[in-house]
């Protein structure tokens, strides 16, 4: 399965496990890329840069194959100025950057400069052409089916895909509402040349989130998500426990961002994934939890992707020359 981004990359699969908040740890990454596709590290989980560091290391014990680690340009998750998550990561060898939240314009020359390879995450057409720009070498875009932010529109991955890919020149990835092979083979026949999952591998053995977790995303359907804080202009996919609904009803009431925080406040995401409950904070989740039915190993998961699309592929052709 051979794409500029495999090639740009270094990988066998165009598989990513984009940046998850807390979830995107060595482990996790560690195994996406030793199965042949390209694992994140999250910098914003960690308290201080030496944390990251220490991270880095742990994966690269883990794998020899490339790992790459995403910088949140969001302001509210943002522990540390990204300049030194920057340091760390080019000190300990990687060369592959994902961001997102807003342009990395202000960082592209010290990673440039490096020999990084940036991919930038973005919720709409316009967002890519500006990521492009600036010189990202590849671009996500991410539908609103995705856990975590999809943006202010409403639009799906199908549609956002294809407007993106006739937009700009560099590869684009596909996110949002993928889970399996068919998410994998319908992306690439929309012009991405591969796939940004999440949800996915949250709920694998290698994701160091509690056993509730998992098991509440094996019961869950595609309508067990619920999008929050547009009205802060801050959308963001999670699952619907206690917190999304009663964030939801203050939402309804026009409610101020002060009485929100309290609720929406990433620091009580600790713990759900830690302590395993599920109703103590928001959390992302997207809408593929509903495609989800088991919990295996990363491995597992990525050559059950390959083998599923490679099968609808080939139905198509048999399709096409029937």
């Amino acid at each position: 399965m051979r794409t500029r981004v495999t090639d740009m990359l270094g990988i066998q699969y165009p598989i990513i496990c984009g940046g998850m908040f807390r979830v995107g740890r060595a482990p996790l990454a560690a195994a996406v890329s030793e199965a042949g596709g390209l694992g994140i590290i999250t910098s914003a989980t960690f308290e201080t840069a030496e944390d990251l560091r220490q991270e880095i290391r742990k994966a690269k014990e883990l794998t020899r194959k490339p790992i790459g680690v995403n910088l949140s340009l969001f302001p509210s998750v943002r522990k540390l100025p990204n300049e030194e998550y920057i340091d760390v990561l080019l000190e300990e060898g990687v060369r592959i950057v994902e961001t997102s939240g807003r342009s990395p314009e202000s960082h592209m020359k010290v990673l440039k400069d490096n020999g990084a390879i940036v991919i930038h995450k973005v919720a709409g057409v316009r967002y890519a052409k500006t990521a492009e720009r600036v010189g990202c070498d590849a671009v996500t875009v991410v539908g609103f089916e995705t856990g975590g932010h999809p943006g202010m529109e409403d639009v799906g991955h199908v549609v956002l895909v294809p407007q993106t890919v006739d937009a700009v020149k560099i590869p684009v990835l596909a996110g949002g509402g993928i889970a399996d092979g068919r998410g994998l083979a319908a992306s690439l026949a929309l012009g991405a040349e591969g796939v940004v999952l999440g949800t996915r591998f949250l709920a694998t053995q290698e994701s160091m989130v509690h056993d509730n977790v998992k098991r509440w995303m094996l019961e869950a359907s595609e309508m067990d998500t619920a999008l929050v804080q547009k009205s802060i202009g801050s959308a963001s996919r999670v699952a619907r426990n206690a917190v999304a609904l009663e964030v939801m009803e203050l939402e309804k009431r026009g409610t101020s961002l002060e009485e929100l925080l309290p609720l929406i406040t990433g620091a009580r995401s600790v713990r759900v994934y830690n302590e395993g409950d599920v109703d103590a904070g928001i959390w992302s989740c997207g809408q593929s939890v509903g495609l989800i039915r088991d919990i295996p190993t990363v491995r597992e998961i990525v050559e059950r992707i390959v083998a599923e699309a490679k099968l609808a592929i080939s139905a198509l052709n048999r399709i096409v020359a029937e």
